[in-house]
């Protein structure tokens, strides 16, 4: 493989994103493929900090200037562990991406959408990924989820449901433009259900 597979999965707080990260990673382990497993914010040292900051700081931070830390973060994360997993032929596995910052940013804090953007694919140098799975889920449903596993909110879990549905809108408006490159699956479904039809979508990727 000359160059590796990028695969981003997409959603709101409470989808299901870790779980299916983590079975993907395993299936494609037992194929014999080199995968990288990462977040954003949190894939790097750097992004350690940044997302101590953005998620869990505990005075307000301007949303300008949470879309430039997450920008930021993206570049450093790309520059240095991404684009070298793809160049070594490995599949790379990102819990969140610049669409993330598109509908939470863009749609959540009422942020001009293609400035977001615009931002992001500079910090990145234009690197898209090959496949992005959205786990779409209705905001009430996802908070239920939620409350049930989590004890402390981070600063974006805790908005208003009004928030929320910004987000989910957002994200599927996303899907909606660009179908050849994602993959949406109603989150509600059983997670093995969801994790075989994910791996068919892989399966014909790779």
């Amino acid at each position: 493989m000359s160059r590796g597979v990028f695969i981003t999965l997409e959603g709101g707080d409470g989808t299901g994103k870790t779980t299916q990260a983590e079975l993907l990673e395993s299936w494609l382990a037992e194929q014999g493929r080199a995968v990288v497993r990462t977040r954003e914010p949190g894939g790097t040292e750097v992004g350690v900090e940044v997302r101590e900051i953005v998620l869990h700081h505990r005075g307000d931070i301007a949303p300008r200037a949470e879309a430039l830390l997450y920008a930021a973060d993206r570049a450093h994360h790309v520059a240095t562990l991404v684009r070298p997993a793809l160049d070594r032929g490995d599949v790379v596995i990102q819990d969140r991406y610049i669409d993330s910052s598109v509908a939470y940013q863009g749609a959540g804090r009422v942020l001009d959408p293609d400035a977001i953007r615009s931002l992001s694919e500079w910090a990145t140098d234009g690197l898209k990924p090959d496949l992005t799975v959205l786990l779409d889920l209705d905001a009430a449903s996802a908070r239920a989820r939620l409350d049930g596993a989590r004890t402390r909110f981070d600063r974006l879990e805790a908005e208003a449901s009004e928030f929320h549905d910004r987000v989910r809108g957002a994200f599927l408006a996303l899907a909606e433009a660009e179908p050849e490159r994602f993959l949406v699956i109603y989150a509600a479904e059983p997670v093995d259900v969801i994790a075989e039809t994910i791996r068919a979508r892989v399966v014909a990727l790779l």
